[in-house]
């Protein structure tokens, strides 16, 4: 079995926004991303995608999308990104869920010998932030927290943990941040995804290594539209 990860994959199949307004790399991009997918993913695998799945409005209207998506190989693993504005209640975006996509909401999933967990996260705060920004940081910190404690409880201090933001858990300096601190003090946290960033502007280095967790930036366009590799389970036998 292999992991794969991207993220922010922005579709609209059957309301067409384009996306490469926002530049080349968006140009064709998700013919890019299902060839990518068709070439190295198998049926066993895992595939996970760290938010903003879907430009719908509503829960129906991202179904397309979806289906989109449960057409290709592989069971995927999702989380809710700041776009997802179809993303209602947990319960309601599972029970219609196609059957090869599963939901993660501040909770975590056990998948053979690892765990999955994840969170949306939000922007961490500067000296500029606004309050409102402050208090999602502070609730989007608690659900961090539950995630992490879920998936600690599944893993009973063996099985590795794979977590799940859509926002970056640093600033563009990469320094360590409230989220990173928490995340240390889960010993079995072998690696975290996230998504968000885009663009030209966007920073070039997508693994940073801290307290010897990689952190991997899956956003499509910085990645070349390409999955990810995060484990392979063969070569972590051998």
């Amino acid at each position: 079995m292999k992991i794969f990860a991207i993220s922010d994959l922005h579709l609209s199949i059957n309301n067409p926004k384009p996306m490469d307004i926002f530049g080349g790399s968006w140009d064709n991009y998700w013919e890019k991303i299902k060839n990518s997918w068709q070439d190295l993913v198998s049926t066993e695998d895992i595939v996970l995608i760290s938010g903003d799945i879907s430009w719908a409005l509503k829960l129906e209207d991202a179904i397309p999308d979806l289906e989109e998506i449960d057409r290709l190989p592989g069971t995927k693993i999702i989380i809710r990104g700041n776009h997802d504005y179809w993303w209602s209640s947990y319960n309601k975006v599972k029970n219609l869920l196609p059957k090869n996509i599963l939901a993660i909401q501040n909770n975590a999933i056990k998948f053979e010998n690892f765990i999955i967990c994840g969170t949306r996260l939000w922007t961490i705060p500067t000296a500029n932030s606004s309050e409102h920004d402050k208090k999602i940081f502070d609730r989007e910190l608690i659900r961090l927290k539950l995630t992490l404690d879920e998936a600690s409880k599944l893993s009973d201090n063996n099985l590795p943990i794979i977590l799940m933001l859509h926002y970056p858990p640093f600033n563009a300096q990469w320094q360590d941040s409230e989220v990173t601190n928490l995340i240390n003090k889960y010993k079995n946290v072998k690696h975290v995804i996230y998504g968000h960033l885009h663009g030209k502007d966007c920073r070039t280095q997508n693994i940073i290594i801290k307290n010897d967790i990689p952190y991997r930036l899956t956003s499509c366009d910085q990645v070349d539209n390409t999955l990810q590799l995060i484990f392979d389970t063969q070569l972590d036998n051998n």
